[in-house]
């Protein structure tokens, strides 16, 4: 990545400057506009706005001691006070020389290394997991992959819902009308169909309400025959919950469900109590936020009238377990947007109780899904989709597509194959918009090897693959390549080349890997333009060495982008 020691260098001389500055702040980045350089800082213009100085002229003292000749041909200001690098392009070719002895992509690990908790997927015991849970599983998934690869200690934990007033319900239907038959078929359908009926009937009927609440009150109390029951609610789920990201190609370090987190429930009341945190109101113990303008008007119960602990108690408790034992200096927490509020009450309340903890707290929500009709996205009768019946769907018509493209291919090929492009597919649909916006669910557009899809990138893939098929006697000249460009776009595509770690770390620090799916279509873009202007197996000597290092490199990082992105490739199409 030649950005960095550009900024080694910038960073030097600011630092010559103004002692004081805080060189983190200083970052070349690349440019926006090719045409102005290949990378570009603007950080002397906040830093002139700080020590109260001319923009311009700070970067023209800057500009005469900086010395980054080793890389660039040129360096420019422009503007207020923006630096261009136009890089050399001997530069770029020893990058890319180096990348592509180590047989990897452009990149470099981290020189510091944090401890990063990552809180996904949390699906709730006894229910289905449904369209609802894509979006924090894969997200949560890709983030955890991409700190990971960028050398960042890394601990995933599935929080799932196993806890709290429904059970009492479920136990009263386990127990009063439990389908063995039905059970063993579909455990999961069983456990809804009891859930639903028991529901209503407390719904209508005060008596069945209470039996419910006996029910969990003697779960609570540890009630032997109700414990054993729970445990294999619980086993069931895991079940179900397995099969599903076993599709997924997802895995987690802990699963720690709210259960675990109930004995200490009592005691951090108390502690909030102790502290001043909480009082009474109401009946219930409540957290007041008097001091924070935007949640003043939104109290937070952490206990209500019954005695009972509620999702932010269990919050604190887990946050407590989380920070004292893998001692983390980031926590992520990707849930839905409409959890917003809570977070904010939630942090707030945890840095008030904790001040000395120092970990990043951070709620990665996103937006919602939704059908053509721009409503949430369910099925025809109104119904919420199942994730498995979604990942069977995307399969499916993956295989239609795969047949209809090469009918010869044995029925066993085109099932693996359909399989990596469906999951593929729904995962970059989800990945590749902005976290943060809805957006709508479209078959025709997510399955499509064609647009800003998983199926167009995988496809990139296999057609770089395809030039090493043919040319199979490639790997002598590739032993000690001397790379040397004869055409633009080969430095246009050498260029993004460099830039794929700079998108990684871009992603993990505002959490969007629509960054890394933007950056991969784009290099894909660019393949194919170098594809058509330059041929490869046709070329000669360097001109020949030059462009099979380009193809092997973006194969190579198109193929690590989409792992980051928990997709798959394959090797033929």
């Amino acid at each position: 990545m030649l950005h960095r020691p550009l900024e080694i260098k910038l960073r030097e001389v600011v630092s010559e400057l103004h002692p004081d500055a805080d060189l983190q702040t200083i970052q070349v980045r690349p440019c926006p506009e090719p045409k102005f350089g290949d990378y570009q800082s603007n950080s002397l213009m906040a830093l002139a706005r700080t020590k109260k100085l001319n923009p311009r002229q700070l970067a023209t003292a800057v500009h005469a001691r900086l010395d980054v000749s080793e890389w660039c041909q040129s360096v420019e200001i422009a503007g207020a006070g923006f630096l261009n690098f136009k890089l050399k392009p001997e530069a770029i070719s020893k990058a890319l020389s180096q990348a592509f002895a180590k047989n990897l992509p452009l990149f470099e690990k981290t020189s510091v290394q944090r401890t990063v908790v990552v809180d996904f997927s949390s699906p709730n015991v006894a229910k289905p997991m449904h369209v609802g849970h894509i979006r924090s599983t894969i997200l949560g998934d890709s983030l955890a992959r991409t700190f990971r690869f960028l050398g960042h200690r890394v601990v995933t934990d599935n929080h799932i819902g196993d806890w709290g007033t429904q059970f009492g319900k479920l136990l009263v239907g386990w127990k009063t009308d439990l389908d063995q038959d039905r059970l063993e078929k579909n455990p999961i359908a069983e456990m809804e169909r009891l859930y639903k009926k028991i529901n209503a009937a407390a719904d209508a009927d005060p008596a069945v309400l209470e039996k419910a609440r006996e029910e969990l009150v003697l779960l609570q109390k540890g009630d032997a025959t109700n414990l054993e029951i729970w445990r294999q609610m619980i086993a069931l789920s895991q079940h179900q919950f397995d099969t599903v990201y076993s599709r997924l190609g997802i895995r987690f370090d802990h699963t720690l469900g709210e259960s675990f987190y109930n004995p200490q429930l009592d005691g951090i009341v108390a502690q909030l109590k102790e502290a001043g945190l909480a009082r009474e109101s109401e009946g219930a113990l409540v957290v007041f936020f008097d001091e924070t303008p935007d949640l003043k008007d939104h109290p937070a119960i952490v206990q209500k009238k019954d005695g009972a602990a509620n999702y932010t108690t269990t919050d604190l408790a887990t946050l407590e377990y989380r920070t004292n034992t893998w001692n983390p200096d980031e926590i992520l927490y990707v849930t839905d947007g409409r959890q917003q509020l809570h977070f904010r009450q939630f942090f707030n309340i945890f840095r008030r109780w904790k001040p000395s903890a120092t970990a990043r707290l951070a709620h990665v929500w996103f937006g919602s899904i939704l059908g053509d009709d721009g409503k949430p996205f369910k099925t025809r009768s109104g119904d919420t989709i199942r994730l498995v019946d979604l990942l069977d769907e995307a399969e499916e018509r993956a295989f239609n597509l795969v047949t209809e493209k090469n009918p010869d291919f044995s029925e066993e090929k085109r099932r693996k194959i359909a399989r990596v492009v469906g999951i593929g597919a729904v995962k970059y649909a989800d990945l590749s918009q902005n976290r943060q916006s809805d957006y709508v669910f479209a078959w025709e557009k997510i399955i499509a090897f064609n647009g800003n899809t998983a199926p167009y990138l995988q496809y990139a893939y296999t057609r770089v693959q395809s030039i090493f098929r043919k040319g199979s006697s490639e790997q002598g000249v590739l032993d000690k390549p001397e790379i040397q460009f004869s055409e633009p776009d080969e430095l246009m595509l050498a260029r993004h080349l460099l830039n794929f770690g700079l998108t990684l770390e871009a992603m993990i620090e505002d959490y969007r890997p629509n960054f890394l799916c933007n950056y991969l279509y784009d290099l894909a873009g660019l393949f194919a333009r170098f594809y058509e202007s330059c041929p490869v197996l046709k070329s000669e000597g360097a001109q020949r060495t030059t462009r099979l290092v380009l193809c092997q490199l973006t194969a190579l990082t198109v193929r690590q982008g989409l792992e980051l992105l928990g997709i798959e490739t394959t090797e033929q199409m």
